[in-house]
């Protein structure tokens, strides 16, 4: 035989042609969560510094007498009940739970009213996942060529919202509330809501009104609906 010539190696199994279903949806929720975390440990690496201890210690603290309490957080157990705006948040942050520190992670509650919005915002320092706890809700976020992509969310689906680029979540329904947690790949991901940075600051009228091409009442309007 030449030692050009490829050889085959024979057998008498035959080749599947698809998985099973619930091989599929294994091997697809895998993959999903494989996928999440890649993004959480990568923009973590970005923002927060690591660790070069198990965990944090607080100042002062005896580490020998430390427990699962220190690890434990119990501030969501009330929810997060919607405010007059319509929406309410309770946020999982190093200031009111020690043990993040460190890690590169946060949580948040949010509750929508019915009819409710969380207006369009960023987080500059980390990516968000979310997942629906309950009711359905009308997600999207756009990319830097402006191209928006949105889906309506319903019970126990997840959403993944890039670092840095401005996204949105509203609950349409006119009856029923909606409910969802963020987790984000950062200790501190920031907040920048549009609608308040941009017409709720010291940003001159003459800057707003050339670029939205708004006359300079529209902008004294806007201004005033962030107060």
């Amino acid at each position: 035989m030449s030692p050009l010539t490829p050889t085959t190696t024979k057998t008498n199994k035959p080749i599947p042609h698809h998985l099973p279903k619930t091989m599929a949806k294994t091997l697809t929720l895998t993959l999903t969560l494989l996928s999440t975390l890649l993004l959480l440990s990568t923009t973590t690496t970005a923002t927060d510094p690591e660790l070069t201890t198990d965990f944090s210690i607080p100042d002062g603290a005896d580490e020998s007498k430390l427990d699962g309490v220190f690890f434990t957080y119990t501030g969501l157990r009330g929810g997060a009940p919607a405010t007059t705006s319509g929406l309410g948040r309770k946020s999982v942050s190093v200031k009111d739970f020690p043990a993040l520190n460190g890690m590169g992670v946060s949580l948040e509650l949010l509750e929508f009213a019915p009819n409710s919005v969380n207006v369009p915002h960023t987080h500059p320092r980390g990516g968000e996942i979310i997942f629906v706890v309950d009711g359905s809700l009308t997600v999207g976020t756009v990319d830097s060529n402006g191209k928006l992509y949105k889906n309506v969310l319903q019970k126990g689906d997840v959403f993944v919202f890039p670092k840095g680029l401005p996204h949105y979540q509203a609950n349409f329904d006119k009856a029923n509330k909606a409910v969802l947690v963020s987790a984000f790949g950062s200790v501190n991901a920031g907040t920048v809501a549009l609608p308040k940075n941009l017409f709720g600051s010291s940003i001159p009228d003459e800057v707003l009104t050339k670029a939205f091409k708004i006359s300079a009442d529209t902008v004294q309007q806007l201004r005033a609906g962030q107060n």
